[in-house]
């Protein structure tokens, strides 16, 4: 299935970001993501090969070596980050960078074992390049990062001072690991600056807002939850505590987890709540959700994680797939958040729930998800995403993501 998509990638869309199953067509998408309304779009950026990007450490996993080396030694003499593209810094920091910086670590362990490794650190020059054109985002009164970035010229002029939860607290894993890679501190430095900055921001019941300005350090939008704008805030704090070993982010973290759970949870649920008092704003279950059990999971909170893990299963089995938004009060799904673009948080807390736990009722689950995938998005070019989860019309469009993640 890996290499259904893999390789009609390859065939029609690379060099290009992603692939279009549909046509067999590409995009390059990187300039897109997050940039809802398509503005400022570069007219000469060709793409940074996205999904090759992040599939190189897939295909280690797989033990394709001999793919993973062409993939090496392309990207080392054709990928440059010296375009006049403006990106999304989440976006670019998770898939780019982050593929960037496991690919190289992989590519250590492998040409260690190898006495004909001829690997050379070049993707971790790659990821160096492309961290420092991070810095100039995080150039603020308040340390908080810029939502956007231009690869080239750095912040643009009049450019959005609004971000999200995310955008501003998802940066420690790569960055953090950037700088023990390298010996450069000022890439760990800038993402626990504002890591830290938006902890001092929580209220006073230890909630944190889903939208902010990074000028003034006010929040913008007080209404919050585990889902979009605010998901992977949690997620990086309990994995940098993993990875660094840091008091501090546990501190945080474990002070976060005990809020949401007191004043986001309602039974196996998570609503939204007004961080200021507690008092729930919206009741819906949205897809980037199903992160939050294998976060529970790598806390330890097994029984709460399966809880909740089943209700989203629940949803997924009356749809087929899981839809974006789902109107827990209502029982219907969103009048336009119908679709699934092929997302992995579902998957991957399955995974950690069956790792905990070695029931063998997670891999049944895990052949569903898999047989889903295959009767609904499997097209002839590759894995198509979900338009409508009600008709299940597909969209032209495989995310990267789904290689390295789904």
């Amino acid at each position: 299935r890996f290499y259904h998509a893999y390789d009609n990638y390859m065939a029609y869309a690379f060099p290009h970001d992603e692939l279009k199953p549909l046509t067999k067509g590409f995009t390059d998408s990187l300039s897109e993501l997050g940039n809802l309304n398509l503005e400022h779009l570069p007219q000469d950026y060709n793409g940074s090969a996205l999904t090759l990007v992040e599939s190189l450490s897939s295909l280690v996993v797989l033990g394709n070596l001999t793919e993973f080396d062409r993939g090496v030694s392309w990207l080392s003499e054709n990928l440059t980050f010296d375009v006049d593209a403006r990106v999304n810094l989440f976006e670019c920091n998770i898939r780019l960078l982050g593929g960037l910086i496991s690919a190289h670590i992989l590519a250590k362990d492998y040409s260690s074992q190898n006495k004909d490794g001829v690997y050379q650190n070049q993707l971790l020059h790659l990821a160096e390049n492309l961290g420092s054109r991070f810095l100039p985002a995080f150039e603020t009164p308040t340390g908080l990062p810029y939502a956007w970035i231009n690869l080239k010229y750095g912040v643009m002029e009049n450019e959005t001072t609004e971000t999200s939860t995310s955008g501003c607290g998802s940066l420690i894993l790569e960055m953090g690991a950037l700088s023990r890679l390298t010996g450069d501190p000022r890439y760990e430095a800038a993402a626990l600056r504002a890591l830290r900055k938006l902890w001092s921001m929580r209220s006073s019941l230890n909630l944190v807002g889903s939208t902010l300005d990074v000028l003034s350090g006010n929040w913008i939008e007080y209404s919050s939850g585990i889902g979009a704008g605010v998901d992977s805030f949690y997620e990086y704090l309990i994995k940098a505590y993993i990875l660094f070993g840091s008091d501090e982010y546990w501190d945080m973290f474990h002070s976060a987890y005990l809020a949401v759970q007191k004043y986001f949870r309602h039974g196996p649920w998570y609503h939204e709540a007004d961080i200021r008092t507690g008092e729930a704003t919206h009741w819906q279950l949205t897809s980037l959700q199903a992160f939050w059990p294998g976060v529970q999971t790598l806390l330890g909170d097994v029984a709460a994680a399966n809880l909740s893990h089943r209700e989203f299963y629940n949803v997924w089995q009356r749809f087929g797939v899981l839809p974006e938004r789902y109107l827990l009060d209502y029982g219907i799904l969103h009048p336009t958040e119908k679709y699934y673009p092929l997302r992995p948080e579902f998957a991957e807390s399955t995974f950690y729930l069956y790792q905990a736990t070695k029931d063998p009722w997670y891999l049944e689950v895990g052949e569903s998800i898999i047989g889903s995938l295959n009767y609904y998005t499997k097209v002839e070019g590759g894995f198509a995403s979900i338009r409508d989860v009600s008709t299940m019309n597909l969209e032209d469009h495989q995310h990267s993501f789904f290689l390295s993640e789904t």
